[in-house]
């Protein structure tokens, strides 16, 4: 009598020949996709997430320093995200400071690996910016 197959299995090993199939997945590389997303402008990001949609309510910058606190809580596992977001808030007039004590205070509660990831991830946009200055 043989197995049945495991249908998920089936699925996960026809996408694996299938991403096999495809040339430019050899040279893919999450980086270079990153330096290839923008950040959206201050003002533009005022208006979609801040002030311009709940006048007496959080602004741009500060709802992104909530942002990288929560992700920092998660323990700063997606590191594109984490990168992305302290560029959108140094977009939005956060400074290095706010973006460390921001990611320090989180540490009280998601603990210190978790602190030191974002750090890190943080200090690889703050390098960034150094060397484009």
């Amino acid at each position: 009598m043989t197995d049945p197959i495991n249908p998920f299995e089936a699925l996960f090993k026809q996408a694996q020949e299938m991403t096999k199939a495809f040339p430019a997945m050899d040279a893919f590389s999450p980086k270079v996709f990153e330096a290839m997303m923008g950040t959206m402008p201050r003002d533009m990001m005022e208006m979609m997430f801040g002030n311009g949609v709940n006048k007496d309510g959080l602004d741009a910058r500060t709802r992104l320093l909530l942002t990288i606190s929560g992700l920092t809580m998660q323990g700063a596992q997606n590191d594109t995200v984490v990168r992305q977001t302290v560029r959108h808030a140094l977009e939005a007039g956060a400074t290095q400071q706010h973006i460390k004590e921001t990611i320090a205070q989180t540490s009280v509660f998601a603990g210190i690996p978790a602190m030191t990831r974002a750090m890190e991830l943080a200090g690889q946009v703050f390098d960034e910016k150094e060397d484009d200055a």
